[in-house]
């Protein structure tokens, strides 16, 4: 069954890379998209097509609507949306994306370590997997694409 997932969230590791050499490992049949990683070139990409702002707000603003584009058309385009929360930073776009896919009816799974359990309560409860790890989400997506 051939899959397409999104992969959400915190971009200071290397999870996204682990999902890839899991699914990679795995044979699974599995589509992996996601949001600009490059943390510079999302930030700066409103002012390098569309000219630079005098305000940080308005460069903010132009840059969070372009890479929405992205965001939006692959979220829609899932079938389901891993949403991974760091403990480094609070990912409000993360945590956005989660109510997004959860609002479009996507199948969520969130990964995110157990001390942001409470914190998150909201967003697990909208979600059909909470995980720890990305071997996890491996595993999930391994089961599902299981013949029998």
């Amino acid at each position: 069954m051939k899959l397409t997932v999104y992969l959400s969230g915190e971009i200071h590791t290397d999870w996204r890379d682990d999902i890839a050499r899991g699914v990679a490992d795995a044979g699974l049949d599995v589509e992996l998209t996601g949001p600009n990683t490059n943390h510079g070139a999302s930030d700066d990409c409103g002012d390098q097509i569309l000219g630079a702002e005098e305000k940080p707000f308005w460069k903010d603003h132009k840059a969070a609507k372009i890479n929405a584009l992205r965001t939006r058309k692959l979220i829609a385009d899932a079938d389901i949306v891993v949403v991974r929360f760091g403990d480094q930073y609070k990912q409000w776009n993360a945590a956005f994306d989660a109510g997004y896919a959860a609002a479009l009816g996507k199948s969520l799974i969130v990964q995110h370590d157990p001390a942001l359990t409470h914190p998150l309560k909201e967003v697990d409860a909208a979600a059909m997997a909470v995980c720890e790890t990305p071997l996890q989400v491996v595993e999930i997506l391994r089961y599902i694409n299981r013949d029998s």
